[in-house]
């Protein structure tokens, strides 16, 4: 044998070997980053959690990566013709790799021409390790060659444990589709609004095109492109016979037509709630742990989280919202104390905080911009766009570009007004409906569960309620006559609206919502033991100072809280948890958690029922709800209550039918900026429009079977007795007045006008003043004075 043909033979058969043995190294796992057989065995694809409402729709997701998963069933035969037609036509033919592909390569590189070889399993391959490794297809010919090693030797793994559907089922849930979504199923819900199983051929043609580059072929950003690249895969189709002629020639001559529905956090049905839900979720996952030990991944694991949310009733619930404050936002804009901007003074330095809170004033800052120069900015107008009241039906409306002050934008923003509205079924507990504000792009802050603010009169009904228990009845005639405290050196001596004198039913004092009546029987009762109840028997987490004030409603409590505490009245008086998740699931359907209702009787079903029967006469003739009758034409059985706080400072609404449980509060995130009369003010005016709109919308939707005309269930032992209707004793007239808690001056000081952020931020900044101090020489030796809860005075 000639020299250089042994030498030859040994440079094929070294090269041979080093190949062999390099594939045993990378097989077995010594070098690179092979997955175990475990791992391909259970692939384990990022996967969003879901937040799945109560008919089944999804309202929203968490992810790192938008993608879904789909079974081959639910797959449209479109889209594995377009796919298989598309990227392997002898997919059902190879073992993972393909040979003819593979030795064709360098034939097309000799021409110059570029040539895919990878098959379908050998492209799942390369993505399951960019899932489980975060390794992306390489640049370097070199480690591209390594990389190709790996994809050879998990794609023969993947053939040899898993069947052809399972492989192309898992290669479609793990591809994108560009838009920051993967998986078919997500593909398809994006681009065409519709599930993968009912793609037709253009529209699976369309996504399977968009692999060859998502951007590229993506049909929102370049829909030309789309087209030609779309109706190419369609041409694959006929060649490959997956598609008659007659039918490719339709499918051509169809243009593009996309639902895009991207599910975005800002956006889509409750996003306040699907907030408030992600913080639950997450501390959940911290608390419960997988199989394996580790904690669950709210944006990696695919959680199912079945929710009590009613689609519809959400969607009417932010028209009811969006509805209102759109008209009433144009009578608190014209008040000249806003369009001056002369409701800020003395308020000076919270503008500076916020100034000093935005992006612009930390990017001037970051830049070493001066004091001067920065302030000389906020100063100077600018184009930008703000949030503006345009439409109540779509919401992506609602903004406007204009020129302003960044300095003026702060105040215009800030003086938008806020609402939070929640619906829910008294007697289950679960939460129909949630609005946490106006707008979730622009207002994050929840007025549902997160914000509290007084309560105003909504908070008379436990302090009736607390006198039917102790023997009163709705006929006991009280006098409406002025009320004095000497222990706490407070006299009330007339009511908000200027009334004094002469007595009134018990009935007939909650449905005018009378001041001087509430303080006589706090008087009556005792504030400890009035506080007691609401804290111990109610079970209000929210502080409940044991002082007189406390009958008119100075409380802050959430309005998630309050319509739990008034659950009570219509469930017979059981409180009833709301609750908003029924279970959650793992990604392969095994259920994690369920939640039962969580109950407690605090009242007997008699003094519930006779609370229901008083809240009535609230939205009677001559009581501070009547407009919901004469204005807005409900004509069914409701009982609730209004509630208004100091200046008009928040407007409050809670009312009930025998099915449904109700409530909005409205009022500006900073108290100092409130409604200067209480016509437009008072919550008759603020939050019972949006009860009012959102139950007109209820009752005209009969598939909700939200009956308008349901009665109050009459307990047994009522109905053996002779019961008189309450409402009679409440005289006919003009609507009430429930115009406030009383003045400033009565039991608060000022700094109940602050937000609870503000009092927060303060609080934060004496806290860090005192760390400050700490280093600081210090004089004296005297013990810091003691705080002591407002007291009336």
């Amino acid at each position: 044998m000639k020299k250089s043909v042994k030498i030859l033979w040994l440079t094929v058969l070294s090269v041979t070997g080093l190949l062999l043995l390099l594939i045993l190294l990378v097989n077995f796992r010594i070098i690179g980053n092979m997955p175990s057989m475990e791992t391909l065995e259970n692939p384990r694809a990022a996967l969003a959690s879901e937040v799945i409402a109560e008919d089944g729709t999804i309202l929203g997701k968490y992810y790192q990566v938008d993608r879904s998963s789909s079974d081959y069933d639910e797959i449209s035969k479109n889209v594995i013709n377009a796919l298989i037609a598309t990227e392997d036509v002898r997919f059902y033919e190879h073992s993972g790799v393909d040979p003819y592909g593979t030795i064709a390569i360098p034939f097309y590189l000799a021409i110059g021409k570029k040539r895919g070889s990878s098959t379908i399993t050998q492209q799942l391959a390369l993505n399951l390790q960019a899932d489980n490794t975060g390794a992306q297809r390489a640049s370097n010919i070199i480690l591209r060659g390594f990389q190709k090693m790996q994809e050879w030797l998990i794609a023969i793994k993947l053939e040899r444990n898993f069947t052809k559907q399972e492989i192309i089922t898992l290669y479609l849930n793990t591809v994108p589709f560009g838009d920051n979504v993967y998986g078919i199923e997500n593909g398809a819900r994006t681009f065409f609004s519709k599930d993968a199983g009912h793609l037709s051929i253009e529209e699976a043609a369309t996504l399977i095109a968009m692999l060859k580059g998502t951007n590229l072929y993506n049909p929102r950003r370049n829909p030309k492109m789309a087209l030609d690249r779309r109706n190419t895969v369609i041409e694959l189709m006929e060649k490959n016979k997956f598609i008659t002629s007659a039918e490719a020639a339709a499918a051509k001559s169809k243009p593009i037509v996309l639902r895009y529905n991207k599910i975005d956090h800002n956006k889509g049905l409750a996003p306040y709630f699907r907030e408030v839900l992600r913080d639950e979720l997450k501390a959940w996952c911290k608390e419960h742990k997988k199989a394996d030990g580790s904690e669950y991944n709210l944006y990696r694991d695919g959680l199912k989280i079945y929710t009590t949310i009613n689609p519809r009733m959400q969607l009417y619930a932010e028209e009811a919202v969006a509805h209102h404050l759109k008209d009433l936002q144009k009578v608190f804009a014209n008040q000249n104390n806003i369009k001056t901007g002369s409701a800020w003074k003395n308020w000076e330095k919270y503008l500076d905080r916020y100034m000093k809170e935005s992006d612009r004033y930390k990017d001037m800052k970051e830049a070493e911009a001066s004091d001067e120069e920065i302030k000389r900015a906020f100063n100077t107008p600018v184009k930008m766009k703000v949030f503006a009241w345009k439409s109540f039906t779509e919401p992506d409306l609602n903004e406007m570009d204009t020129v302003m002050t960044p300095l003026d934008s702060i105040k215009y923003m800030r003086a938008i007004l806020q609402a939070g509205f929640m619906a829910l079924d008294p007697e289950s507990g679960e939460v129909k409906a949630w609005v946490g504000g106006p707008d979730f792009r622009y207002f994050k802050n929840d007025h549902v569960a997160k914000t509290r603010r007084q309560v105003g009169s909504t908070f008379k009904p436990f302090l009736y309620c607390f006198a039917i228990m102790n023997g009163m009845s709705p006929n006991t005639v009280l006098p409406n006559e002025p009320v004095s405290f000497p222990k706490y050196n407070w006299t009330l001596s007339r009511n908000s609206e200027g009334s004094v004198g002469g007595s009134i039913t018990m009935a007939g004092a909650l449905a005018k919502s009378l001041n001087l009546v509430s303080a006589y029987l706090i008087k009556q009762l005792g504030p400890q033991a009035v506080a007691d109840f609401a804290k111990n028997k109610i079970g209000f987490s929210s502080d409940i100072p044991a002082y007189p004030s406390i009958s008119l409603g100075t409380p802050e409590i959430s309005l998630y809280e309050m319509l739990q505490a008034y659950t009570m009245f219509p469930a017979r008086g059981i409180i009833t948890k709301p609750i908003y998740i029924t279970r959650i699931e793992d990604r392969n359907g095994n259920i994690l958690q369920t939640t039962p209702p969580e109950k407690r009787e605090v009242i007997s079903e008699n003094e519930s029922y006779t609370m229901v029967k008083m809240m009535q006469g609230v939205t009677g003739p001559g009581g501070t709800s009547a407009r919901l009758r004469f204005r807005y034409g409900i004509q069914s059985e409701v009982a609730g209550k209004t509630g208004t706080t100091n200046d008009n400072t928040d407007g409050w609404f809670l009312g009930f039918t025998p099915q449904l449980l109700a409530g909005a509060w409205v009022g500006c995130e900073n108290n100092f900026l409130h409604f200067s009369s209480t016509a437009n003010g008072q919550g008759a005016n603020t939050g019972l429009p949006i009860w009012a709109y959102f139950f007109q919308k209820l009752y005209a939707d009969k598939t909700l079977k939200i009956d308008d005309k349901a009665t109050f269930a009459i307990p047994p032992s009522i109905n053996n007795e002779i019961y008189e209707n309450f409402n009679d004793n409440i005289k006919p007239g003009a609507e009430a007045e429930d115009v406030g808690n009383g003045a400033v001056d009565d039991y608060l000081d000022v700094s109940q006008y602050e937000s609870a952020a503000d009092k927060e931020a303060e609080k934060r900044e004496k806290e860090k003043a005192k760390e400050v101090n700490k280093t600081q020489p210090q004089n004296g030796g005297q013990a810091p004075k003691a705080t002591l809860p407002p007291q009336p005075k």
